[in-house]
């Protein structure tokens, strides 16, 4: 007989802690934060004494300091900045470029989570007529799903950010393609606001940075103890992929080597959407933004998957920071 012991609560706190460092937008000097904590399988026998378990390993406690981190400052960008309540009553930030006004349409990059001037940054660079719309609504994928569990809600989302670029151009103004991107937790929002079917046609284009989880089945099973992955929060993000693959869409998953031993990895789940599809990876050894390495890539119509070498703290932040590349490589025409 075996037994699975684990630490889910110091899991909830390192995961908590990646939520408040990519809000404030800090600087991480960490260079190893013990993200989750699984400990291994124990042989349990009614004839001996329970095996105590080995130190946890899950991610490795080396210290890392080979890969760069860099990370982006915050500078002015010009245009307009609005706020209005959103989800929850939760601030929702507006940034209007100053090309936008003389526009009498453009695009949205919709983000969630995150501190908004890394994503505003990102959207400038495109250099186009693209608006940045940035919601943080809590800790943790479970509020982000639930606060766009009613369709209406994103409904309500883009009515009211029509009606706000409007104020902040003077004219008239209409959304052309939307975009929405999930750093971390934010996922959630995506999952759920692409489950109902007139927003998978309304929705343009899906950024997933080191954000796609869901659980295992048995609860806090791992794969290499027999379990599975539950993938009813992976299907919308899958018939978008599909769509992407058949040029329909587009999507880019970026992910880091991350295991938080009482959930499903991004890696993990990547590979479960990469196996829907009927694809596999292929191997690489690339620089990617702000020092990350990337191992590894898949690409099949308008469909992306980046994935890169980090299991630290650093290299879950580090997915973040490298939105303005990213960003643009999925919007690239």
């Amino acid at each position: 007989m075996r037994a699975l012991l684990f630490a889910p609560s110091f899991a909830r706190r390192s995961m908590e802690w990646f939520d408040r460092a990519a809000n404030g937008g800090r600087v991480l000097r960490a260079v190893m934060v013990v993200v989750a904590l699984a400990w291994p399988l124990v042989p349990v026998s009614a004839q001996g004494p329970v095996v105590p378990p080995p130190a946890p390993q899950n991610p490795s406690p080396m210290l890392e300091s080979t890969r760069a981190h860099e990370r982006l400052t915050s500078r002015a960008l010009g245009g307009t900045v609005r706020a209005f309540p959103g989800p929850g009553g939760k601030a929702v930030e507006l940034w209007v470029p100053e090309r936008a006004r003389t526009r009498d349409a453009c695009d949205v990059v919709i983000h969630f989570h995150g501190a908004a001037w890394l994503p505003e940054q990102a959207v400038a660079a495109l250099g186009a007529r693209t608006v940045a719309v940035v919601l943080n609504l809590g800790a943790g994928s479970g509020i982000y799903d639930r606060s766009f569990a009613d369709p209406s809600v994103f409904d309500t989302l883009l009515a009211t950010v029509t009606r706000e670029v409007a104020a902040a151009t003077g004219r008239p103004s209409r959304l052309d393609r939307v975009t929405l991107v999930g750093f971390s937790a934010g996922h959630g929002a995506v999952r759920a606001i692409l489950r109902e079917p007139r927003h998978m046609g309304r929705v343009d284009a899906v950024l997933l940075l080191d954000g796609m989880h869901t659980s295992y089945v048995p609860e806090g099973q791992v794969l290499a103890a027999g379990g599975t992955l539950d993938t009813m929060n992976l299907q919308s993000l899958a018939a978008f992929a599909r769509a992407a693959a058949r040029g329909e869409k587009r999507m880019l998953i970026a992910h880091s080597e991350i295991f938080p031993g009482t959930y499903a990895s991004t890696t993990e789940t990547a590979d479960w959407t990469i196996g829907a599809l009927g694809l596999r990876r292929t191997p690489v050894l690339n620089w990617g933004p702000r020092g990350m390495q990337q191992l590894s890539e898949v690409h099949a119509g308008h469909f992306r998957v980046l994935g890169f070498a980090g299991t630290t703290a650093p290299d879950h932040i580090d997915q973040l920071h490298a939105m303005p590349e990213l960003l643009k490589r999925l919007l690239s025409r």
